[in-house]
């Protein structure tokens, strides 16, 4: 329910709700006639609110640290003093909370967050639903307060988003607008998180949105900015991870070492995204347990690990410092590097929830730490500290995961205060980034997207079968016998009904098997003794491929066209095989018959909507016109004397172009000047006559 409809049905049954309603969309409807005052201002206030949520979310983890762990700030060498048991099962135990709560209240909050914003913005006009930024505050702080290895950016952002949704939804701001709060919320998110505002405004440009424009940036810095002085308000003001600031280039010989450290970079964020996906598809592909349990086995297993390396738990800032000072052995953090990259896909393949940013930052600095003490072991004095290749590789991994060099440089520098090291960081980041798309053309991000069906540069689904489920369209007219019924049985049913196929299923309803048409035949042909003793099970097919309920209609016609059918069973799952039902091939391309349709009236529609905000004009006196216009959102179900269209815009309505029901792109044209009860549609077009200047007042789609 959108905000406005909320506040419909609150004062539905009280006095002056009429006169509220009227008065707030005045109220917007005014306030948006001063664009860039309006913009500025929102993103004030998405600002505000996603500086404290990321407060919020950063000492709710806290709180959760406490309750698992005993203390507000956790460290490896905390945890390592605890019990083996207490070790191995805390994460465990905090997966057992996060399952339920993304598989029963909220699917968006699993997973790393980001792909799902991206995707909100490129396929739902920026739509995210509010419940979303709680449950994943909740499911986040479970999931990183227990010890999985995830970051707090990826929740923080997602909350962020849907925090700068909600606000563009309630306000009934445009699409493109709506859009650009998103980003607000996204960049205000990371930028309290790592206490950077330019490098989150940055990334929302570069990764959310995917598009510059001057408009939109503003907005989205002026939101970063305030909620990073929001956090370094509860938070110490300096940088997140403490770089020393002597780091830099020694000598011209380290660039060999530092192109190599790209090289290395760009090949470990490949392995990565890989194996973080592969580890994905091994849970989902687990059947014999139930969704909301696999958060748990992914934190059991990741406590097997983390009994002998505890600095895989939670986002590991504190070993990434110690990295960045050059704290531990060589051959300790080589074998960081792979325990960090199997714990993050454990945690975040499972089902947990959290962001994959600071996993790559701790990938990457123990990874140029690495690199850092076998460089200076062969160069000696002509090679600088551990710690600088190791603050250098952070940029390294994420510019390779995110596909995002700009934003990756520049965060290094705002997260560190080091600006003395950035001829090998730009070098890093780009040959990073130039092996990590030979390899992998999407980013961790779009890649979960493209898995998806999802192409963000055209902004639609390349399958349009995707998003449905088999149970959309599964029948339960079927006809099933049990397995001990003879053929002489089966032809008498065949013949007298209209059935073609016969589904075989035993006294627990458990599906065996399908009869299908061509053995029927066989019998009625050549009817011998041997139709007493033939029985169903022994004519049956077990071979034939079976459908799911939850299992998009995609896989469905996958299995249609392998299977050469025309109806398919449909099963509870892969390890509960009761029928259900059936799906037939026909209802299947009915449905994507329908989607096309839908897709081409929908693009046909927006396409006339956005050519009709006043392009069309024909002059009819000097200083007087008449043009095309599509009323904005904030008249959308409103009366035209609830409007007031000459006294409020100076302007009159001639003629209305109303969609016609039942028949796509077909408009109808209604009487001149409509009556003062004729109620806005969302699809009308007015034709309206006035002054060019007023003309060009009205607030546009």
């Amino acid at each position: 329910m959108s905000p406005l409809n909320w506040f419909r049905t609150l004062y539905r049954r009280k006095p002056g709700k009429a006169w509220l309603e009227k008065n707030y969309l005045a109220l917007l409807e005014r306030a948006q006639m001063r664009e860039q005052v309006f913009a500025l201002s929102v993103a004030v206030i998405i600002g505000v609110l996603c500086g404290f949520g990321a407060v919020g979310f950063r000492f709710l983890v806290k709180l959760v640290n406490r309750v698992f762990w005993g203390a507000m700030d956790v460290t490896p060498g905390y945890i390592a003093g605890l019990s083996w048991w207490h070790v191995l099962l805390a994460p465990a135990a905090g997966g057992l909370i996060v399952g339920p709560i993304i598989y029963f209240y909220s699917r968006e909050a699993k997973g790393h967050g980001v792909p799902e914003v991206m995707a909100a913005v490129a396929m739902r006009e920026g739509v995210i639903r509010l419940r979303v930024a709680f449950a994943k505050a909740v499911a986040s702080a479970f999931t990183i307060g227990s010890g999985g290895s995830a970051g707090k950016e990826g929740p923080i952002i997602q909350i962020g988003a849907a925090i700068g949704s909600w606000v563009g939804q309630f306000l009934r701001v445009s699409k493109k607008q709506l859009r650009t709060y998103v980003g607000c919320g996204a960049a205000a998110g990371i930028a309290a998180t790592f206490n950077a505002p330019i490098a989150g405004a940055l990334f929302a440009v570069e990764v959310i949105l995917g598009q510059f424009a001057l408009a939109q940036f503003s907005s989205i810095v002026i939101s970063s900015v305030i909620a990073t002085v929001i956090a370094r308000h509860y938070f110490a003001d300096g940088p997140v991870f403490t770089a020393p600031q002597h780091y830099e280039l020694v000598s011209a010989w380290e660039l060999f070492p530092y192109l190599l450290l790209g090289i290395l970079c760009g090949l470990v964020s490949v392995a990565f995204i890989k194996i973080l996906y592969k580890s994905e598809d091994f849970f989902d592909g687990l059947t014999v347990l139930p969704g909301y349990l696999k958060p748990m086995l992914g934190g059991l297993l990741l406590g097997f690990i983390g009994i002998f390396l505890p600095h895989v738990y939670g986002d590991g800032e504190f070993t990434i410092n110690l990295a960045l000072h050059g704290g531990m052995s060589w051959w300790f953090m080589g074998l960081l590097l792979f325990a960090k990259i199997a714990a993050t896909s454990m945690t975040l393949g499972s089902g947990g929830s959290g962001g994959v940013f600071t996993p790559s930052l701790f990938i990457g600095a123990v990874g140029g730490g690495m690199i850092g003490h076998l460089t200076g072991y062969v160069m000696g004095a002509s090679a600088g500290e551990s710690g600088g290749y190791a603050l250098v590789a952070m940029g390294g991994l994420v510019a390779g995961t995110m596909h995002a060099p700009i934003t990756a440089i520049l965060m290094i520098f705002e997260i560190t205060y080091n600006y003395h090291i950035i001829l090998p960081l730009m070098i890093v980041c780009i040959i990073s980034i130039l092996i990590s798309s030979r390899f992998n053309s999407e980013s961790i991000y779009t890649l979960k997207l493209v898995r998806e069906g999802i192409d963000l540069f055209h902004g639609k689904s390349m399958d349009m079968l995707k998003t449905h489920k088999v149970s959309s369209c599964a029948r339960d007219d079927y006809e099933s016998v049990q397995p001990d019924t003879t053929a002489n049985d089966l032809v008498d049913r065949w013949v007298g009904g209209s059935h073609t196929q016969f589904y075989v299923i035993d006294r627990k309803e458990l599906y065996q098997g399908v009869i299908l048409l061509g053995e029927l035949s066989r019998i009625l042909t050549r009817r011998t003794d041997l139709e007493q003793v033939l029985l169903a099970e022994d004519l049956c097919h077990s071979e034939i491929a079976v459908c799911y309920p939850d299992e998009s209609l995609s896989h469905a016609l996958l299995k249609f066209e392998q299977s050469k059918m025309t109806e398919l069973p449909v099963v509870n799952s892969p390890v509960d095989w009761k029928l259900t039902g059936v799906i037939r091939y026909t209802d299947v391309i009915s449905i994507y018959n329908n989607e096309l349709m839908k897709r081409d009236t929908a693009d046909t529609l927006m396409s006339r909507l956005s050519s009709s905000e006043l392009h069309e004009r024909v002059k009819i006196v000097e200083g007087f016109s008449i043009a095309e216009w599509g009323p904005p959102p904030s008249l959308h179900n409103l009366t035209l004397d609830q409007i007031r269209m000459p006294s409020r815009y100076g302007v009159s309505v001639v003629l209305v172009k109303k969609k016609e029901d039942g028949r796509p792109g077909a408009r109808r044209i209604l009487p001149v000047t409509p009556g003062p009860d004729y109620v806005v549609g969302e699809d009308d077009i007015f034709i309206v006559y006035g002054r060019n200047e007023d003309l060009d007042r009205l607030p546009r789609v």
